[in-house]
């Protein structure tokens, strides 16, 4: 998986490509919590991730936890048919703010 990422004025944006897995998980949830702890909104493109897997919806509940309890935003964008049936499935869609 390769994660890049961005800044604009009080958003981090991360971008994800590959798998978010078991193997791959740990290296984004440093990144991500520390998004969601230091900035307002905290936005994580989809765009490219192929696959996730329960350990990245971990990942992605710590990030969730870190913002709600900053009174921040963490918000998916991008996200393909199949990981956002994932989401549903899971009831992770009525968790995170996916747009």
């Amino acid at each position: 998986m390769e994660i890049l990422s961005s800044d604009n004025d009080d958003t981090r944006t991360i971008r994800l490509s590959g798998r978010l897995d078991t193997l791959t998980a740990p290296e984004l949830e440093g990144p991500l919590v520390e998004a969601c702890e230091s900035w307002q909104i905290t936005v994580v493109d989809c765009e490219k991730l192929d696959y996730v897997s329960s350990a990245g919806l971990r990942v992605l509940l710590a990030g969730q936890k870190v913002a709600s309890a900053k009174n921040h935003a963490l918000r998916l964008i991008n996200v393909s048919d199949g990981v956002r049936e994932v989401f549903d499935i899971t009831g992770f869609s009525r968790i995170l703010s996916i747009e």
